[in-house]
């Protein structure tokens, strides 16, 4: 019995530790029998079935049985004092972690790194914030905030410095005008591709206010032309670098490899468009390395170089024929030139030949700083595009036949007689012979009247004639034509310098027909050159 009574008061010590800490009063069964008075000797002790003295004294177990119920009713409140406490905690607990979360950073524990509760404290997770995004700013908007005032005082400040760094100073300037804007606000790429030449030539002057164009072109006009020649390049080729930038990033998306956008370049085409407007002639001066040098060769550089000359013809119409005609008009005649490309070089002398006055403009300028505008290897390219073989005629042909006349007319221009003229009808007259002997009729009628109008232009012509007719190989029946051909010719121009006015006008008329029967019609029997013999003797 002692061994059970201290088992359940170990028990009701372990579920009430928390209250006494441990520490709980032991009673001992034994000495307390030992201090009751002893029962009465003289009455017999029969106990009954329900526990009781038959001589009415109390149980001998009955206090046994009230410790036992005194210690349950301690359990009972103990493990009900130790459920109210563990809520308490965990509500202290609570309380305390919301205090921590709404602290504005200051540390209420002891020891730093350490919470209340004597647990480490966790480090705040760094919240990465997302930056504001930038509004988008359109080209009209980013040259709308360009103050004239301010351009002229910072172009006043570049005096002093070399030529060649004034003007990337002078590009540099409106980059930072458009610095703000993101590549895709101006993408020059697609809108060269898609445009037409009408609208290529304001891209992108037309968001430039009057104000601010006249003060660069007023200060463009003052440098020199090595200066500007040596500034196209320049610009030329950071253009064409962020061209290759753009095509890799078209192959890289593909593969799908991210690439980092790339900055607007609007900032160095408004600067080289008003200087390709301003000084036209600085194009001139650089298109032999654009002839000669790879890389700025390429039907995917043509575009931009379009775009250049288009700058130039609207600062010049004549300096925009001579570019065409010198450079655009040979792609044409090569035989690599894809219709894209054909179309855009014939959009653009379209629109050149467009021009209010165009023609007088150009015919007046026809040879221009002792250059031509379309020297005698364009106007033989001209009259082959024109007049192809039935076989070779393309779409474009129509349009060719369309501005031929006009460019055959500046092709031919020029004082009568003079020796500049001479030297043109000379080299016009051994390509036109060559023409006139193919078996083209459309060309061969071109090239024979251009003959006639290089025997006109020089008397010389009339040496080689002999030496072009007989001595290249022609058929038989064709060579005797020549022959009969020459033989009157000869005979008529001859007496050109003896004869009256009208005697003249009848020998050229002569001419004319005698050369164009030869070159255009070997059908003629040597009757009809003695029957016109006759006519012109008499």
């Amino acid at each position: 019995m002692e061994s059970f009574d201290l088992h359940e008061t170990s028990i009701a010590t372990a579920n009430a530790n928390h209250i006494d800490h441990g520490w709980q009063k032991v009673s001992y069964p034994k000495r307390q029998r030992k201090t009751k008075p002893n029962a009465d000797p003289e009455k017999t002790n029969l106990t009954l079935p329900n526990g009781t003295l038959t001589n009415g004294a109390p149980n001998v177990f009955r206090s046994l049985e009230q410790q036992s119920e005194d210690r349950r009713r301690r359990i009972l409140n103990a493990q009900t004092a130790y459920a109210t406490a563990a809520i308490d905690a965990n509500a202290k607990a609570k309380h305390n972690r919301s205090d921590l979360d709404n602290d504005d950073g200051d540390d209420s524990s002891d020891v730093e790194g350490v919470k209340p509760n004597g647990k480490p404290a966790e480090e705040k997770k760094k919240v990465k914030q997302k930056k504001p995004k930038k509004p988008k700013v359109t080209v009209a908007e980013a040259a709308a905030k360009i103050d004239p005032a301010d351009l002229s005082a910072y172009l006043a400040e570049l005096k002093g410095e070399q030529p060649e760094i004034q003007m990337q100073k002078f590009a540099n300037y409106y980059g930072k005008a458009f610095r703000e804007m993101v590549a895709g606000q101006f993408p020059w790429m697609k809108m060269f591709m898609e445009s037409t030449v009408i609208k290529l030539a304001d891209i992108p002057l037309s968001y430039i206010s009057d104000a601010v164009y006249k003060t660069s072109a007023n200060w463009i006009s003052q440098q020199s032309l090595e200066a500007l020649g040596f500034f196209i390049l320049w610009s030329l080729d950071i253009i064409l670098e962020d061209m290759l930038a753009q095509q890799a990033s078209v192959k890289g998306s593909k593969k799908g490899v991210q690439q980092m956008p790339s900055k607007s370049k609007v900032g160095i085409f408004v600067a080289l468009a008003m200087v390709l407007r301003r000084k036209p002639d600085a194009l001139i001066i650089v298109l032999p390395k654009l002839r000669e040098n790879s890389k700025y060769q390429g039907q995917d550089k043509l575009p931009v170089i379009v775009w250049m000359m288009l700058q130039a013809s609207q600062g010049d119409l004549a300096v925009g024929l001579y570019l065409w005609a010198h450079h655009l008009l040979p792609i044409i005649g090569g035989k690599n030139c894809n219709p894209q490309s054909r179309d855009l070089i014939l959009q653009q002398v379209e629109w050149i030949l467009s021009a209010s006055k165009a023609r007088s403009i150009l015919v007046n300028a026809a040879v221009r700083k002792g250059e031509r505008l379309v020297p005698p290897s364009s106007f033989e390219i001209l009259m082959r595009v024109t007049f192809p073989a039935s076989s070779a005629r393309v779409k474009a042909t129509e349009r060719f036949e369309a501005i031929y006349p006009i460019l055959k007319e500046v092709a031919l221009a020029g004082s009568h007689g003079s020796k500049a003229m001479r030297q043109v009808s000379q080299q016009i007259f051994n390509f036109a012979v060559k023409a006139a002997r193919e078996g083209s009729p459309g060309l061969s009628k071109e090239a024979a009247g251009t003959v006639i109008w290089c025997l006109n232009q020089n008397a010389d012509c009339y040496k080689q004639w002999n030496e072009k007719a007989m001595n290249n190989g022609a058929d038989v029946a064709r060579q005797a034509l020549f022959q009969d051909a020459d033989k009157y010719c000869k005979d008529i121009s001859g007496k050109l310098s003896r004869g009256h006015g009208c005697m003249k006008t009848l020998a050229f008329g002569v001419i004319v027909f005698a050369v164009g029967a030869a070159v255009v019609s070997p059908n003629l029997d040597t009757w009809d050159w003695n029957k016109l013999s006759v006519v012109f003797n008499s």
